[in-house]
C-alpha cells in the first residue's frame, strides 16, 4: 500500500509539514500491513514547476514526484493558508498533473493557518478543487491554527481523518469479493418473472406505460407512502 504526502510548507521547521506528517503517521500506524511512505516538498520543486508551466517539460525532481502522487493509493496533501486560500505553490503543482491523473484517488485534505477563522478553507477551497480532479476526498479534512498545537481536539481530528482514509484506500485496494445476488444465475420462473439471485424478482412483462417492465413512481407518491 503506497501513501504519498503533498507538504506546501514554505518555512524550515514548518507547520504545514508537521501536520503532514501526524496525518500520515496516524494513517500507517492503523493499517494492516506494510505502508510504502512517500514525501514530495513542493518547496523543492518550485523552481521546476515554474519550468514546467514555460516549457511544458518537467525537470527530473518533478517527473519522480508526479510518478509517486499519480501511482499513489492514496494522498495527504497539506497547505499554509495564504490569502484565504491555498498557496499558489499548492495549486501549480497540481496544476500540472493530468487532468485523469487522481480520478477514483482517495484525498485527505489539511491545511494550517495563523488564526481559526481560516478553517473554512477546507471546503470552499480545498475540497472543490479535488472535486473537480475527481478525488474521493475523506469527510474529515483537518485544519490547524496556531493555538490548536498542543490543544484538545487535533488529535481527535487527525486520527478520525486517517481512519477514515485508510478505509478508503483498503477499500479501493483490495479487491471485494461478490455477493450472492451479484453471481447468483437469472432464470425465469413457473409465474412468469425473471429471478436474479434467491430474493430479486423483476416483472417479465412491460408495465403499463413503459416498454422495459419498469414503472416511474412520482415523488409526491414516494412522500404520501412514508407520510403513511
Amino acid at each position: 500500500m503506497k501513501l504519498v504526502v503533498v507538504s506546501a510548507g514554505l518555512s524550515v521547521p514548518s507547520s504545514t509539514r508537521l501536520l503532514a506528517d501526524l496525518l500520515a503517521a496516524a494513517t500507517a500506524g492503523r493499517a494492516p500491513g506494510p505502508v510504502d511512505l512517500r514525501v514530495v516538498e513542493l518547496r523543492d520543486l518550485a523552481v521546476e514547476i515554474a519550468h514546467n508551466f514555460t516549457n511544458g517539460f518537467p525537470g527530473r525532481a518533478l517527473s519522480a514526484a508526479i510518478d509517486d502522487v499519480t501511482s499513489a493509493d492514496g494522498l495527504i496533501v497539506v497547505t499554509p493558508v495564504f490569502s484565504a486560500s491555498y498557496s499558489g505553490l499548492f495549486k501549480s503543482f497540481f496544476d500540472v498533473l493530468d487532468k485523469d491523473a487522481l480520478a477514483g484517488k482517495p484525498v485527505l485534505i489539511g491545511a494550517t493557518g495563523g488564526t481559526g477563522r481560516h478553517s473554512l478553507v477546507l471546503e470552499h477551497a480545498l475540497r472543490p478543487l479535488f472535486a473537480y480532479l475527481r478525488a474521493v476526498v475523506v469527510p474529515t479534512g483537518v485544519y490547524a491554527a496556531s493555538e490548536d498545537w498542543g490543544a484538545e481536539g487535533l488529535s481527535e481530528r487527525i486520527e478520525r481523518a486517517a481512519g477514515e482514509l485508510l478505509a478508503l484506500m483498503t477499500a479501493l485496494t483490495v479487491p471485494s469479493t461478490p455477493g450472492p445476488s451479484a453471481s447468483a444465475p437469472v432464470s425465469a420462473s413457473s409465474s412468469g418473472a425473471v429471478q436474479a439471485g434467491p430474493e430479486v424478482a423483476v416483472p417479465a412483462q412491460p408495465a403499463p406505460g413503459r416498454a422495459d417492465g419498469f414503472r416511474v413512481v412520482p415523488f409526491e407518491e414516494q412522500l404520501a407512502a412514508l407520510r403513511a
